[in-house]
This record gives structure tokens, C-alpha cells and sequence, in this order.
């Protein structure tokens, strides 16, 4: 059963696994005329990553000035002060604003609400602006970034084109966990088949997300994911559903500058909404841990085993273990990773089964996801 499903994922799961990059690997796109665009940057407490954001944002080499609406959500470490000193070294202080984030409305998440509170004030200084750029604030964009994706939307006629960046990795943990964290991801949700108008699968990588504004507001904008502690796949399906069209791709060009503070940061991070991601279901639980057991786990036990199973068992198990490492490669290239590293695949895919499985216990406490600081009970 493992080997099947190792079959199917690697020959029809969408070609999840071979990390196509996005067209930032691609020779320099043109149109005959670029539209407007504003981007918006929900910050909370983002005084260690923000200036390089801010300053990656004001270099685009985008043929239109590119404005900034930074909601600084009750921060206390001097983020919208950092923010402006970038804009300001950047020399274009006049395209920076911003506003400082409402209370908390009823029902909404932080992030969310920061997010909307971005496109209310980007609605009222730069109503012409055709496209909505959602940048977290530790994302260090590569010059070319934002005229990539917006010819992307233009080109393609697409409603959201979001980029998976780089994430960081210099700690040991992270080397070790962040890039099955990728790998994950892609096989959650293929990309070719979240590009594919004719498929149902709905997927964003919330750092970069560029919008059409007018299928922001054609589906209900905001307002339609407010409760949504994952912001991005919530926004893509509310897009999709309305009749957007969506591309998802990565970059290996455009990074995280955020540290994720060694395993705890990880496993915190993960277990704030993975139990979201299974829509608080036991059942959608168990049946994770049996195919994560099943997909990951059989065939290091079989291999590990091979002294006491019978021949075919252990071929079969070297068989499956073979096809799943070379899976994995294409994303230890992208994380200029050794290679070898791919037979520890198994052991991160437990580690981020006892992570879901801490998700739900929290849930169960009534402790919530959260975001910079704030838990919210779901």
C-alpha cells in the first residue's frame, strides 16, 4: 500500500514534486503598459525585518511608482519608525503611509484585520490602482519581483499570483525541517493543479500575493475570510469560488528574512492552524496520521526491518523508500541541500505528524491559533 501510493504520488499527483520555479527564472517580461499598484503590509512587532522589506519594495524596477500601506498593528517595538527610516533612505518617504491598526473587530483575526484595514485605506488614496500586492513584513523582494507577477496576471488573466519565497534556513533545525515543510506543502496542493482553471484546487503562499483588485471585491473582499487564521488558502478559495483564476509558483530570488527560532519556532509555528488545515476534525486527524504513518513511516520501518521480513517485503520497502527520495531531491536542490539528506524525509514527516497532532491538542484546550501575540479560540 505504501509503494502504491508513493507510485501515485510521484506519476499523477500534478508533478507535485519537481519544484517548477516561478518567472523569476525567466529572461526580463514586458507589456506595452503597466497598470498601478499598491501594496499593502499587515506588521505587528516587525521591527527586526521590516526595513529590508520596506526598501526591496521602493527598488523594484517596475516602470510605475510603487506605493506602500503599512498597518502597523499596535506594534511596541518602533516598526512604523524603522518603516519610515527605510522609505526614507530609499528616498521615497512621500510613498510610504501608514496607518495605524483599529482595535480588533469582533470575528476577525489580527492578520486579517490589519489586511483590511490596508485595502480600506488603498481604496481611498489609489481607487485607479488595478492590482493589490499582499507582502508579509519579512519578505525581501528581488527587484524584479513585482513586474514579474504582474505581467503573470496580465499575460495569463490571472486574479491572485502568489509566489512561494525562500525560507530561511540557517539553523539546524531549520535546514532540516523547513525544506520537507516545502515539499509538504506542494504535495497539499500541487501547484500545476492549482494553475489549472479546469481543477478545483485552491492554494496561495500568503508572503507574496499579488491580487486583482476587481476579483478582490468581486468576491467579497476581506470580509469574506475575516475569521481565517490561514489567510492565504482562505483568500484563494474565496477568490475561486467567485470565478478567479489563480497561479501559485515558487521563487527562489525572493526571500524570507524571518528566523524561525530553532525547533520550537517551527513547531509552534506549524501547530498554531495545522488542525485549521483539517478543518477541527477527528477524523480528518486520525486519517492524517494513518496516511502520514503509511506514506512515511512503513517504508523506514521495512528498511530498518529488513533482518526479519521476508524478500519481496524488503525489496518492495527499498522500492518505495528509493522513489520517495528521489522525490524529495528536486526541493533539497532548491535549498542547496545534500542529497543524502533526502533518507531522513521519513523522520521530518513524523516530527510534523506529533506537530498536527499538538495543533488539535491545543484546539482541544481552547487555546486557539494566533498571530503576533494574540490566540484566538476556535
Amino acid at each position: 500500500m505504501s509503494c502504491a501510493a508513493w507510485v501515485y504520488l510521484v506519476f499523477f499527483h500534478g508533478g507535485f514534486w519537481r519544484s517548477t520555479l516561478s518567472a523569476n527564472e525567466l529572461p526580463n517580461p514586458d507589456l506595452p503598459e503597466w497598470p498601478d499598484v499598491l501594496v499593502v503590509i499587515p506588521a505587528r512587532n516587525e521591527a527586526d525585518v521590516i526595513s529590508r522589506t520596506v526598501l526591496s519594495l521602493q527598488q523594484q524596477d517596475y516602470s510605475r511608482p510603487v506605493s506602500i500601506v503599512l498597518v502597523d498593528d499596535n506594534s511596541n517595538d518602533g516598526t512604523a519608525a524603522i518603516a519610515r527610516a527605510a522609505a526614507e533612505e530609499a528616498g521615497h518617504a512621500d510613498r510610504l503611509a501608514v496607518v495605524d491598526g483599529a482595535p480588533l473587530a469582533p470575528g476577525w483575526t489580527g492578520k486579517v484585520w490589519a489586511m483590511a484595514q490596508g485595502v480600506a485605506h488603498a481604496d481611498s488614496i489609489a481607487p485607479q490602482a488595478r492590482y493589490i500586492l499582499f507582502s508579509d513584513a519579512d519578505i525581501e523582494h528581488a527587484p524584479s519581483n513585482l513586474r514579474r507577477l504582474v505581467h503573470t496576471a496580465e499575460t495569463e488573466g490571472k486574479d491572485l499570483v502568489s509566489i512561494m519565497v525562500m525560507l530561511m534556513t540557517k539553523g539546524f533545525w531549520e535546514r532540516f525541517l523547513i525544506p520537507p515543510f516545502v515539499f509538504f506543502f506542494q504535495m497539499l496542493y500541487p501547484f500545476s493543479r492549482v494553475n489549472d482553471d479546469t481543477r478545483d484546487t485552491a492554494a496561495a503562499a500568503g508572503g507574496c500575493m499579488l491580487v486583482r483588485r476587481s476579483a478582490l471585491h468581486r468576491s467579497g473582499g476581506m470580509d469574506a475570510i475575516k475569521g481565517a487564521l490561514i489567510d492565504d488558502c482562505a483568500l484563494a478559495r474565496s477568490l475561486a469560488d467567485a470565478g478567479g483564476r489563480l497561479s501559485l509558483s515558487l521563487d527562489a530570488k525572493t526571500r524570507s528574512t524571518r528566523p524561525y527560532g530553532g525547533f520550537s519556532g517551527i513547531w509552534n509555528m506549524v501547530a498554531r492552524s495545522a488542525y485549521t488545515q483539517l478543518r477541527y476534525s477527528p477524523w480528518l486527524l486520525m486519517g492524517c496520521i494513518m496516511g502520514m504513518a503509511l506514506v512515511y513511516g512503513v517504508p523506514l520501518l521495512v528498511v530498518l526491518a529488513f533482518g526479519w521480513l521476508a524478500p519481496i517485503t524488503v525489496l518492495a520497502g527499498l522500492a518505495t523508500y528509493i522513489l520517495m527520495c528521489v522525490a524529495y531531491i528536486p526541493t533539497l536542490r532548491l535549498y542547496d541541500r545534500p542529497l543524502y539528506t533526502a533518507v531522513f524525509l521519513p523522520l521530518a514527516g513524523m516530527l510534523y505528524t506529533a506537530m498536527t497532532i499538538s495543533s488539535a491538542v491545543r484546539h482541544w484546550r481552547g487555546v486557539g491559533g494566533g498571530w503576533k501575540g494574540r490566540v484566538y479560540q476556535q
